[in-house]
């Protein structure tokens, strides 16, 4: 044990964290144990008591490379000796140009132009303003309206909210507050499966009815998140594209956790051949190391934007396009670019499927499902968070199940026996339950 991480320390820290923190989707007045991290390097916490943990959760998909990459860390130390942040309004700087002209390179060729935002939720704001701004623009302000599918998840802020599932979301409680939004079944079609000419005959038939009030499509390509873990089929996603050319209204990706290489593309709507009008990134973005996220659009949306009442987008974050955060979303990107992180995900998503595959056979397990550095244990009942996470954590293993699903998504430095350790853990604690 750290000298620094005497027990009487790490008490009174886990006594004030109950008293004063309030932590993520949480009981302020009954919240689960949590545990005191004192380091992270490579794929491993380190707890205060000194126990390692293997992190199978790249906290919360954004550090694909590990924790305190060198060069990461150079990256931060470099740009924190310049400028540690200046106002973007008026002014700018080479780390926030060098990160747009990368992701301008690493995105479709219509993507120009590059709004920077503080989280992925903000993202997805940014994107809605930009969508019914779009339509004032261009003479057509009744779209208002935005089309999604049942499943999804974008974010916990408030025009968020409005498009992420309204019956089996988190959020539910602000029926009240949030815009109402026009919604389609989930995708039926698996990743796998073949799409029929059913499977969007809904979406077809909103578009219609709603002609005219409808400015955007919004949808997580081929990965629907927090909303359920489900990957359905690339062919829905290319019809639903060709459905919004047809009715004339934009389409929204929202790329923020399937983005840098997750589902073994660089970006998931490539297993689609999709080209949205615009583009929501984070998580990974910066490798974990800070929050910051972006939008990326046409040159069309960005024309329709400006000719709107103002002649402006109307939002400005005050940490917009941070440089620290920008040096190092610059040298994640380089990072991942300069080696083979396809070869790496595909290696995962094998050794995910071969040692999650006996968890099929465990009793209350619904399915098992894998894509690219992305494993899911469905269970046909909601997890015991209380009971399961000790004994993940006693196996060495640092996972956050929620509701049913008890998921995995590793670093991409992750080793043979990284993942082995993750799924050993996962089969082990679920068939502990059993």
């Amino acid at each position: 044990m750290d000298a620094a991480w005497d027990p009487t320390a790490v008490e009174q820290l886990l006594a004030d964290d109950r008293a004063h923190v309030w932590h993520p989707y949480a009981s302020a007045v009954d919240p689960l144990p949590v545990l005191p991290v004192a380091s992270a390097s490579g794929t491993r916490l380190r707890l205060a008591d000194g126990r390692e943990l293997v992190d199978g959760m790249s906290s919360w998909w954004a550090a694909i490379h590990g924790y305190a990459h060198p060069v990461l860390n150079r990256a931060l130390r470099d740009q924190v000796d310049r400028m540690a942040h200046v106002m973007f309004g008026g002014l700018t700087h080479e780390p926030a140009v060098r990160l747009a002209r990368q992701l301008v390179e690493i995105t479709p060729t219509s993507l120009t132009r590059v709004f920077f935002a503080d989280s992925g939720s903000v993202s997805v704001e940014v994107a809605v303003k930009m969508a019914l701004q779009y339509w004032q623009g261009r003479g057509q302000p009744d779209r208002r309206l935005l089309l999604t599918v049942r499943g999804g998840y974008h974010g916990d802020t408030t025009g968020a909210m409005s498009v992420c599932d309204p019956v089996t979301g988190m959020h539910g409680l602000f029926r009240a507050l949030v815009p109402q939004q026009v919604f389609a079944e989930r995708p039926r079609p698996r990743f796998a499966e073949p799409v029929r000419d059913s499977d969007l005959a809904e979406v077809a038939n909103l578009l219609d009815r709603y002609a005219g009030q409808l400015a955007a499509v919004i949808v997580e390509p081929i990965v629907q998140g927090a909303g359920g873990m489900r990957f359905y089929a690339p062919a829905y996603l290319t019809r639903l594209a060709a459905l919004c050319r047809e009715a004339g209204v934009l389409l929204l990706l929202d790329e923020i956790a399937t983005g840098f290489g997750r589902t073994g593309r660089l970006f998931a709507s490539e297993w689609a051949g999709v080209v949205p009008d615009v583009l929501c990134v984070g998580k990974a973005l910066t490798g974990g190391y800070l929050t910051m996220a972006a939008v990326l659009c046409t040159d069309e949306v960005a024309a329709g934007v400006s000719a709107a009442p103002g002649g402006a987008l109307m939002h400005g974050p005050t940490f917009m396009a941070n440089p620290l955060a920008a040096a190092v979303a610059s040298a994640s990107v380089e990072l991942l670019l300069g080696q083979p992180w396809q070869q790496r995900v595909a290696e995962i998503e094998g050794q995910l499927t071969a040692g999650l595959a006996p968890a099929s056979a465990l009793p209350g397990v619904a399915e098992v499902r894998v894509l690219g550095a992305i494993g899911v244990v469905e269970m046909a009942e909601p997890v015991d968070l209380r009971a399961l996470t000790p004994r993940l954590v006693a196996r060495g293993v640092w996972l956050r199940p929620f509701g049913r699903l008890v998921y995995t998504m590793p670093p991409y430095i992750s080793t043979a026996a990284d993942v082995a350790a993750i799924t050993d853990a996962v089969v082990g604690a679920l068939a502990q339950d059993g």
